[in-house]
């Protein structure tokens, strides 16, 4: 009789595919945001992690020497590398890939419970690795819409005091906590790039708060981030 746990050939074809399935769901999601990282990279890295698995198990049980899990736990060290190519520093010191590169840490591990027979907990994680990115994604954008601290990013003319430009920014009743200064930022000397932490004094809507800073003497480019 087959059993499911054992490494056989039905066992590797079925696990390597229930892998690829596994690891498409999770890289679709991705995909659907055109990520750096997305279907293909996911199938491969969930794949890659089960065969791995398989192999580790299959010196354990056919010469019965080594340790079972040693290569398992390579892979979780080792995805860090794949990981850290996705996440990237903008030049407004904006971060972006955290998601994917956590993404594509489930995946190996997805892939790694799948090698070695554990189909509860891969089906079970990745149900939850796509509530959160999707459910859970939602959930975040409504918090941050309604946080009262915001991160902004700044293109002002070179000409303008610094200075002067946070205190007009506290008279529309904002606290700014923080104030960095790009001094490798440059237009021709004309331009200067800055990051503001700012903290209303009360709630207000933030997009009107954009529109009048914005509109502050000097300031030609702004973003929250």
């Amino acid at each position: 009789m087959f059993e499911i746990r054992e490494v056989t050939y039905l066992a590797v074809i079925v696990r390597i595919a229930i892998a690829l399935l596994l690891g498409g769901i999770l890289g679709l999601e991705r995909e659907l945001k055109s990520r750096a990282a997305g279907l293909r990279t996911y199938m491969l890295v969930s794949v890659g992690a089960c065969m791995i698995m398989l192999a580790n198990q299959y010196v354990y049980q056919v010469f019965e020497v080594g340790d079972p899990v040693r290569m398992g736990a390579q892979v979780v060290s080792g995805i860090g590398f794949l990981g850290a190519g996705t996440i990237i520093v903008t030049q407004k010191n904006k971060i972006t890939g955290l998601t994917t590169a956590a993404g594509l840490w489930e995946a190996a591990a997805v892939g790694l419970c799948v090698g070695i027979g554990f189909y509860e907990a891969a089906a079970v994680g990745t149900f939850l690795a796509i509530f959160i990115l999707t459910a859970i994604h939602r959930l975040e954008a409504l918090v941050r819409k309604h946080s009262v601290s915001m991160e902004l990013y700044l293109e002002v003319s070179a000409s303008i005091s610094i200075g002067k430009l946070v205190n007009r920014i506290r008279e529309l009743g904002v606290k700014v906590d923080n104030v960095q200064i790009d001094k490798e930022y440059s237009i021709d000397n004309t331009v200067r790039a800055l990051m503001l932490s700012i903290h209303p004094k009360k709630r207000v809507n933030r997009k009107l708060l954009i529109e009048q800073l914005k509109q502050l003497d000097g300031v030609i480019f702004l973003e929250d981030i």
